[in-house]
């Protein structure tokens, strides 16, 4: 590992890294949850695609209908990890629940439906750099690029390895009861993975597809980026207001006041939920030396599986 001193603001349960503004009650509590059958669980490594599976699960589930208020995000695709079992009492059925936990130590029933979603590590990366540097949560402003990947390439970041991680789904990518893609699939062709997904996830939710492209088209439209950006500014800006507060899940309050607590200076840059959202910005970051070791470590890691494939190595 490379010279770095900072790290960002992380607990430790059951072996896994998690971030300190989680209630470690809520996150003992996603460690714990028993599934039940009718449960869609959304399971992926931070900054891998996570929140867009999210809004296209909970857009295929709500048949193309548009949420009310940007707030009910939050109840109807809640963050297991970080708001714990309130956050699966309170959710409308049908609902998809959303963790970073491995496969190892994630809430599992065979009767379940789960989502992995991959993507490439570099991306994944700065993706992860960016998030937290900008979140006030991680104590980690005005970090540098260099610092957080040190810290990436040691697994001394939020869920730990990343190579880890994706090992340990990565045997299970083709149970009956799992749907994985990646990242990168999703960008090349959305609409064809929508199409899958709706199958996976029940027959009902395909005929909707097919018998009314309203359906489709609005399931492609709320899940879109620029859609997805404006919807979490204005979730978080009415949750500064105090919109709905009297009926936040105690996780999210938990890590609010923490936030506050840290007292972050004045000037750090905007927290960006959704960033750009593309493939390959990792050239815009990496050095030759971090891309010889990261690339080293994902042939070393990834040696004999079908990862290789999955992913251009440049």
């Amino acid at each position: 590992m490379g010279n770095t001193t900072r790290r960002s603001r992380l607990s430790i349960m059951n072996g896994i890294r998690y971030p300190e503004m989680f209630s470690p009650k809520c996150f003992k509590e996603a460690l714990e949850y028993k599934p039940t059958p009718e449960d869609v669980i959304i399971s992926t490594y931070p900054k891998c695609g996570t929140t867009w599976m999210q809004n296209v699960v909970l857009y295929i589930l709500r048949k193309g209908k548009e949420l009310e208020h940007p707030t009910d995000f939050m109840y109807m695709a809640p963050f297991i990890d970080m708001v714990g079992i309130e956050g699966i009492q309170k959710m409308p059925r049908p609902g998809a629940i959303k963790t970073h936990l491995p496969y190892s130590h994630m809430p599992y029933s065979s009767k379940a439906k789960y989502i992995f979603v991959a993507r490439n590590p570099k991306d994944c990366c700065v993706s992860h750099y960016y998030h937290v540097r900008d979140d006030p949560g991680y104590g980690f402003w005005d970090a540098e690029f260099s610092e957080f990947f040190e810290l990436f390439m040691a697994g001394e970041v939020e869920n730990n390895d990343y190579f880890d991680h994706l090992l340990d789904w990565y045997p299970h990518r083709n149970d009956p009861n799992v749907f994985y893609t990646t990242y990168e699939t999703m960008k090349k062709d959305i609409k064809n993975v929508v199409l899958k997904l709706a199958k996976f996830l029940g027959s009902e939710y395909l005929d909707a597809i097919e018998k009314d492209n309203i359906v489709y088209n609005n399931i492609i439209l709320y899940s879109g980026i620029d859609y997805m950006k404006n919807m979490f500014a204005k979730l978080y800006k009415s949750e500064r207001n105090g919109v709905n507060c009297h009926q936040m899940l105690y996780g999210r309050q938990y890590m609010y006041n923490f936030i506050k607590s840290m007292n972050p200076p004045h000037g750090i840059p905007k927290r960006q939920f959704i960033r750009k959202g593309i493939i390959g910005d990792w050239e815009n970051h990496f050095s030759f030396y971090q891309k010889e070791r990261i690339n080293k470590k994902f042939f070393e890691k990834m040696k004999g599986t079908e990862v290789l494939n999955w992913f251009p190595i440049e």
